[in-house]
């Protein structure tokens, strides 16, 4: 079977810029229009159901599409698919701009997550390939994680920004010359690689982006979908064994730790980022641009973070950073009625921030690990993938709880689980 050639390592960081902004685009996009749906929906007269929709569309076709997108690129060519990925996200995002009515919209965004699915884990395959010795890819991984978090706190500060003075539509259209910028510096700066001359698993791909899609979508709404999703699961696990070429090779067990840890931190993480406006806005009365402000410290701490683990080693370091973000969860669950920021909210996200940064960034590096340059495209998706669905599952549960003080308390007490679990797997 013949595997892709892997890349030299670059002389530049000019193509981590290329790719960074590209990944930075993608969490921008989860986040840019929870904002701006109110005025979204008097400008489209959304129904509640459209405004779900607006959301949801995105995240399933993302979510779903992981996993195919990255091994895609290992097959077909990682630079190939991010090209491909990146002018599909540059295109639907042009296109939700100019969405007329609530359908074309939500069509625009379904296409904006499988563009997001395919350039995700094939813009870290591409780095992992373009850096691939301990300390440059350390650096590397340090930027990425920089982005991926700083990204989240971008989403609500932009949406804020651009909706109250451009309109609902501005969330949409500065996307659009970020992403045509990206899709020509990647084809200038990184290198084509070959594909490797395999088929793609079209069963396996079939059937894991239908599970994932209905396992995610059942969490937050019908059960049965949830149900049909497992068993779809369950299928995809029974044709990997059967196939010569399977999409999920078993030979991706040297990283099942890492990316189940990675899975439970993405319930911690959705948690933290769902919870935290909610108690801003519903009990300190935080107007959404307030909330975003706020959270300027925390984007500012997981990107320096995230650089300065980066550049360090050590067995314990992710342990170390997991109890500190633990420690910043259980004192963000008191969650008074009459906090105020610098007293109840600077203190915790300045904790969860540095934990934050070292946990992406560790585990990141650990799902990858061992690896051949020829499955850095599935380890991708891989990664990207549990970060997505660990999450979904996870908010499922979480919204169970009475308060977002239980909710914080429920993460900081599943942080210290990871952190007992990584400490094994040191």
């Amino acid at each position: 079977m013949t595997r892709t050639a892997p890349q030299s390592t670059t002389t530049g960081w000019m193509p981590l810029v290329a790719l960074a902004t590209a990944q930075f685009l993608v969490v921008l996009s989860t986040s840019i229009v929870n904002v701006a749906l109110p005025r979204i929906r008097a400008g489209l007269d959304l129904s509640d159901t459209g405004q779900a929709w607006t959301v949801n569309a995105y995240v399933l076709a993302f979510g779903a599409l992981l996993l195919t997108g990255g091994r895609a690129g290992d097959v077909h060519g990682l630079r190939r698919v991010f090209l491909l990925g990146t002018g599909l996200f540059a295109l639907a995002s042009l296109g939700a701009t100019l969405a007329p009515t609530a359908a074309v919209l939500i069509a625009c965004r379904a296409v904006q997550g499988v563009g997001a699915a395919l350039l995700a884990p094939t813009a870290l395959a591409l780095v992992l390939t373009l850096y691939p010795d301990g300390h440059r890819r350390g650096t590397a991984l340090g930027v990425w994680g920089a982005v991926s978090g700083a990204g989240g706190a971008a989403g609500v500060l932009l949406s804020g920004l651009l909706t109250s003075l451009y309109g609902w539509r501005a969330v949409f259209v500065v996307m659009v010359p970020v992403a045509a910028a990206v899709l020509v510096a990647a084809r200038l700066l990184v290198r084509a690689d070959r594909p490797r001359g395999a088929t793609l698993d079209a069963p396996g791909a079939v059937t894991v982006t239908a599970g994932l899609a209905a396992l995610t979508y059942g969490l937050s709404g019908p059960w049965p979908l949830a149900v049909i999703g497992m068993l779809l699961l369950g299928l995809f696990a029974v044709l990997q064994r059967r196939t010569t070429d399977p999409l999920l090779p078993a030979r991706m067990r040297a990283v099942a730790v890492p990316n189940v840890l990675m899975a439970l931190l993405g319930a911690a993480w959705l948690g933290l980022f769902y919870f935290l406006p909610l108690y801003q806005q519903r009990t300190l009365g935080y107007s959404p641009w307030e909330a975003g402000l706020t959270q300027l410290p925390l984007a500012l701490v997981i990107t320096l973070s995230s650089w300065a683990t980066g550049r360090t080693s050590g067995r314990h370091v992710l342990p170390a950073g997991l109890l500190v973000l633990a420690a910043g969860l259980a004192w963000l669950s008191r969650t008074p009625a009459d906090g105020t920021f610098l007293v109840d909210l600077l203190g915790p996200t300045l904790l969860i921030g540095a934990g934050l940064g070292v946990a992406f960034v560790r585990l990141t590096a650990m799902a990858s690990a061992g690896l051949t340059a020829a499955d850095n495209g599935l380890a991708g998706g891989l990664v990207n993938a549990t970060r997505q669905i660990g999450g979904a599952v996870g908010l499922s549960f979480l919204t169970l709880l009475p308060s977002p003080g239980a909710a914080f308390l429920a993460c900081a007490a599943l942080t210290l689980l990871i952190s007992a679990l990584s400490i094994r797997k040191a």
